[in-house]
């Protein structure tokens, strides 16, 4: 079996900088999906340094592999 842990990382306007309240899901800036934390975790550093300065701004990475095998 693929030992692989995808993981998702994306962001967008949150209501709240302290919570994943997301103002308008359907305009999320979707990063991509990655097939590791490393190379998720470059990709959203990446990302929220490009927003760094705006506080409704949030990026967040997915565990994927957490959602697809909830047992494992």
């Amino acid at each position: 079996m693929n030992d692989t842990k995808l993981h998702l990382v994306f962001g967008g306007r949150v209501a709240d900088p302290q919570g994943v309240d997301f103002i308008d899901p359907a305009n999320l800036d979707v990063v991509g999906v990655f097939p590791d934390f490393k190379s998720a975790e470059t990709a959203w550093r990446s990302a929220a340094q490009r927003t760094v300065d705006d506080a409704t701004m949030k990026y967040v990475v997915v565990h994927l592999h957490r959602l697809l095998q909830p047992d494992s």
